[in-house]
């Protein structure tokens, strides 16, 4: 399968997962469930596929903590801006969308569209393998925003530029990163792992946390770590 048909399923999923949520209706606590499953696909993305690879790239370490910091801090510059705009929607007595979640799904296609486009400038294998786990993130997160205001021909709306934000992301990253120094692309995966971890953390999680969990919650999480880890093992060479 050539490149660009692999580039292009992450963003195919993430439309259909609208259309999908036109048939399937998710209660509060199945998208909690879903938002844990999607961290937990999040997690070993980063840390079977991303971290290893950027041990293999051997950049300096200077670049990759600083590139680490840059993303922390830029996640945590969106995170006040985000609440912000929650606060302001709240002040003006408007009910509807949750602006934070909306904002940092959107974030993170993008970051993932980078991640994506960084891994097939560093090789097709490692291109290959986020496209496939980042795709199965990018389902749960779109079934994950239907809300009792955003539902219907809404929220197919909503994915379909998700699917967008995330294919400009990847042909992008993959225009200039392509070749690239080593350096330059690791700093842009050490960019991504943080970025990925502040939304998993600060975001995803504890907007799953908003319901009344059970015991089952934690279950998916490492569901969704053990489906990726068990897709990168069966694929790598």
């Amino acid at each position: 399968m050539p490149p660009i048909a692999i580039m292009l399923i992450p963003a195919i999923v993430v439309a259909l997962s609208g259309v999908l949520a036109l048939i399937w209706h998710p209660s509060h606590h199945a998208r909690s469930l879903i938002q844990h499953f999607a961290a937990g696909v999040v997690i070993a993305v980063l840390a079977v596929e991303v971290l290893p690879e950027l041990t293999r790239e051997h950049a300096p370490n200077w670049v990759l903590i600083a590139s680490f910091a840059f993303g922390v801090f830029l996640m945590y510059v969106m995170k006040i801006w985000s609440e912000h705009l929650e606060a302001k929607s709240a002040a003006s007595g408007s009910e509807g969308m949750n602006i934070g979640l909306i904002s940092t799904v959107f974030i993170d296609a993008a970051v993932d569209g980078l991640i994506i486009g960084a891994g097939f400038a560093a090789s097709k294998e490692t291109g290959f393998i986020l496209a496939i786990g980042l795709s199965v993130e990018m389902l749960f997160l779109g079934l994950s925003l239907v809300s009792n205001t955003m539902k219907g021909w809404r929220i197919v709306g909503l994915t379909t530029l998700l699917g967008i934000d995330m294919i400009a992301s990847i042909l992008l990253g993959n225009y200039f990163l392509t070749g690239a120094s080593t350096a330059v692309i690791s700093a842009i995966l050490a960019f991504g792992v943080a970025a990925l971890l502040y939304l998993v953390t600060e975001e995803l999680l504890i907007e799953a946390h908003t319901v009344q969990e059970n015991p089952t919650s934690v279950l998916w999480l490492f569901s969704g770590f053990l489906m990726f880890w068990a897709f990168q093992l069966y694929t790598a060479h």
